[in-house]
């Protein structure tokens, strides 16, 4: 891929981005290699020359002009990415587009390449000394960035050219560098304005990116407020005498956080990584609030004992085996610190917000609690309130840029003022003020002029409180973002499930809206209401969400399991085919379908995709067809349509067979992509369809492929009948196999009798010799077997294992 931006208004070229060169291949520099590689970007990743080869490498004879010594550190750290998980890389086919090689022998390579990014160890001396050897080898006007977080960028260019100096900048990722959203933009005292314009856009525009502009201050941004957080957390929590496990499950998704919480955060991250960055923040003399970054007692104890977290098997928790072998997690006990068995974890307060779906509606009643739980939301909320206030102008002039950076650096839907808005302004300066503390004076002059939020919207765009004018202000770069909840007064229809939505130019949307955006009967409404009401008066239809957690998880087997369980098979069937009614007129409709896929989307959120006009998703699309997992096969639709596809590829020139078995393989070991490039390369999605990097950018890139299909004279589409199937010469290799695993005990009674279905309606049945059949054909073989299975009691068994517990059963 060429990544060619439009000229801002201060720059004097073009810049297009065909190579990139990291420089040091440690777990940031491998990372963040492979992201640009994922993108299409040829990458030269080097690192040092070892001083000497290993015992085994002198065995063998090499020395330090041996290549395989030369390169060791750069090949060991390119070996270990490929083996991350989760994955660096959208495919393992992306590993060719790196190259590796030496500082030594290979630096000079870099006068072929249009960026150069540094991400060596966090030390100043040798970054400068990285540089003066990058300006040797350096065409002038070549980008040259540094990955530090948090070394000052002035101090990073001195004594350089001016060229190196106007085109240098800080471009802050966090890791794991494909999964976190945050890319921190730090311009240098020379940086050339036009250069923070293309980076603040390619960014975004490429490597889907939150791109946040910060000021070259200690931490940056995120950091900054986020490591406060989770130390001044750790702090309340061992005055309240809370554990770690009750942190955790205080600071998770009940508050829009990832689950890691606080303390598995920390394990995971390395606790040395947070101490270090504590211990240069709280040396700040200008922050009024510096001894809120020193160490609380439980941090220092794990630091003298050398408990680190993950990297060293043990910190917060610890894993272990009990006597059947089976793994223990212990935790921490803050007060003894000996490790005992994690407990679960209960609290009034969070008991009253089970009920409440709405993020924004638990905060309220979560400081209110009257147990622990509530006093510890009310002393961090508003402690991280009252920081945050102190940080403007010091760290941004915009408050919307704090919230940015949190929210994508760590994880949280909610910023810290987003969080304030959920409580209310005046609510929470109350709040701040009942610990006998203040926010900072432009918080008071806000509320003297009659503002209650920090944020609100205005014509289905979002705007922020702007201190200096006292007035709400656009988002900078966000002005083509299409935001869902910004548009509560476009819905044009909606139930408890979902809602469809006018996202103007004649293009409606449908939101899911239920739990894990699952097809239940208020969904599958709205769905068939959505395509009706674009039929009518509309020229096209996008199927998408902004939730975070899925796209869609499938569908909701609760009414399903329930019939099963009764024999109503009559009610079964109905339900069967009234679904693959739904999702096959999302392809026979007269207006064209797009849906917008991301995160997980298993079986009916699969089956969507699979009969859009076209889909648009997003990179980070883990879609499959998973029935198999729960005893069945996918019945709207999904066996049809691959069996259509792999009918499709059977001109290709590989064996037809081949094809088909790849096909059966990924339904019958329930296989989910790990991204959408994988989804494309599994045939979930095809080369027509669009993958958007940035999930911000997903509904207004759905929306544009609607209307592009529509301007260019869409055509509603006839069934096929023109789907060649294997017949019993399928059906015979399948079982074969089948009964080969079957036999080394690979799969049980059940699985066997499932995948033997499968095989049955993916060949098309019992016929004779290979032929061509319908669609229709084949949705009556998918329906015939998902019915038989629903009467197998070991089917019911997954299926209520599914619902009780949340984990599959193999049976």
């Amino acid at each position: 891929m060429e990544a060619t931006l439009e000229k801002p208004k201060t720059q004097t070229k073009n810049r297009t981005i065909r190579r990139v060169a990291v420089l040091g291949s440690g777990i940031m520099g491998s990372r963040i290699a492979a992201h640009f590689a994922n993108i299409g970007v040829d990458v030269l990743l080097l690192d040092i020359v070892p001083k000497e080869p290993t015992g085994p490498e002198q065995a063998k004879g090499l020395t330090t002009d041996s290549p395989a010594v030369r390169n060791r550190i750069v090949n060991d750290a390119f070996q270990t990415m490929l083996k991350a998980s989760p994955a660096a890389l959208y495919s393992p086919k992306f590993a060719d587009r790196i190259k590796l090689g030496n500082f030594d022998d290979n630096l000079n390579d870099i006068a072929t390449y249009d960026w150069v990014i540094e991400v060596v160890v966090e030390r100043l001396d040798i970054k400068r000394s990285v540089y003066e050897r990058v300006e040797q080898f350096r065409k002038p006007g070549t980008l040259i960035t540094s990955n530090t977080s948090g070394i000052p960028m002035h101090l990073l260019t001195e004594g350089r050219s001016d060229d190196f100096r106007r085109n240098f900048c800080g471009t802050h990722f966090f890791n794991p560098p494909r999964y976190l959203r945050l890319l921190e933009i730090i311009p240098g005292p020379d940086t050339d304005p036009a250069v923070v314009d293309f980076l603040m856009n390619y960014g975004d525009l490429y490597l889907g990116k939150t791109t946040v502009l910060c000021k070259d201050t200690p931490g940056f941004i995120a950091n900054r407020l986020g490591i406060q957080s989770l130390i001044q957390t750790i702090r309340v929590a061992e005055e309240l005498g809370l554990t770690v496990e009750e942190v955790d499950k205080l600071t998770g998704p009940v508050v829009g956080r990832p689950k890691s919480g606080t303390f598995r955060l920390s394990d995971v991250v390395g606790l040395d990584t947070t101490v270090n960055v504590a211990s240069n923040l709280v040396k700040m003399e200008h922050d009024e609030s510096r001894a809120s970054f020193e160490l609380p007692a439980s941090v220092q104890k794990l630091m003298e004992n050398k408990w680190l977290g993950d990297k060293t098997g043990q910190g917060y928790y610890k894993k272990t085996k009990d006597d059947k072998g089976q793994t223990l997690i212990l935790a921490l006990d803050l007060k003894t610190f000996e490790y005992k068995p994690s407990e679960k974890v209960k609290f009034a307060t969070l008991e009253g917000t089970k009920s409440i779906d709405n993020l924004k509606k638990r905060f309220p009643v979560l400081i209110a609690g009257k147990d622990k739980a509530g006093e510890f939301y009310r002393r961090t909320f508003a402690d991280g309130f009252r920081y945050a206030t102190y940080r403007i102008p010091e760290i941004s002039d915009e408050l919307y840029r704090i919230d940015a950076a949190i929210t994508a650096g760590f994880g949280w839907q909610l910023g810290l003022f987003e969080t304030w808005d959920a409580i209310g302004l005046k609510k929470g300066v109350e709040l701040i003020e009942s610990f006998g503390q203040k926010p900072a004076q432009w918080v008071y002059d806000m509320v003297d002029a009659g503002f209650d939020s920090f944020y609100t919207v205005e014509n289905g765009k979002r705007k922020y409180y702007d201190i200096p004018s006292k007035s709400y202000k656009a988002i900078s770069g966000t002005e083509t973002f299409t935001i869902l909840e910004n548009l509560s007064n476009n819905i044009v229809w909606k139930n408890a499930g979902a809602n469809v939505i006018d996202l103007g130019d004649g293009i409606l949307n449908v939101e899911f809206r239920s739990k894990m955006n699952t097809f239940g009967p208020e969904v599958s409404e709205a769905l068939m209401k959505g395509i009706t009401l674009a039929e009518k008066d509309f020229r096209g239809l996008v199927v998408g969400n902004d939730s975070a957690e899925a796209f869609s998880a499938g569908a909701n087997l609760g009414t399903l399991f329930m019939f099963a369980v009764e024999q109503e098979f009559d009610e079964v069937n109905l339900m069967i085919a009234q679904f693959q009614k739904l999702i096959t007129r999302l392809r026979y409709s007269s207006i064209p379908v797009i849906v917008a896929p991301h995160t997980l989307t298993l079986g009916g959120g699969c089956e969507a995709v699979l009969h859009a006009d076209r889909a648009v998703a997003h990179a980070e699309s883990y879609i499959g067809l998973v029935e198999v997992g729960v005893g069945l096969i996918p019945a709207g639709g999904g066996t049809k349509e691959m069996a259509a596809r792999a009918s499709d590829l059977y001109q290709t020139g590989d064996p037809e067979l081949n094809i088909l078995q790849n096909v059966f393989m990924n339904i019958a070991t329930a296989k989910v992509s790990t991204s959408a490039q994988e989804s494309r390369e599994m045939n979930y999605l095809r080369a027509t369809d669009q993958i958007v990097l940035n999930r911000s950018r997903l509904i207004v890139e759905a929306k544009q492929a609607a209307i592009e299909l529509a301007e260019n004279g869409y055509t509603q589409p006839k069934p096929r009948t023109d789907i060649k199937v294997q017949g019993k010469t399928g059906i015979a290799l399948f079982k074969a196999g089948i009964t080969a695993m079957h036999m080394g005990r690979y799969i049980s009674d059940h699985d066997r009798k499932i995948a033997d279905k499968l095989a049955y309606v993916i060949c098309g049945g019992d016929l004779s010799t290979p032929q061509n059949v319908s669609e229709q054909y084949l949705l009556d073989l998918e329906r015939e077997a998902f019915l038989s299975l629903t009467g197998e009691k070991k089917t019911l068994e997954r299926i209520q294992s599914l619902l009780t517990g949340g984990k599959p059963l193999r049976n």
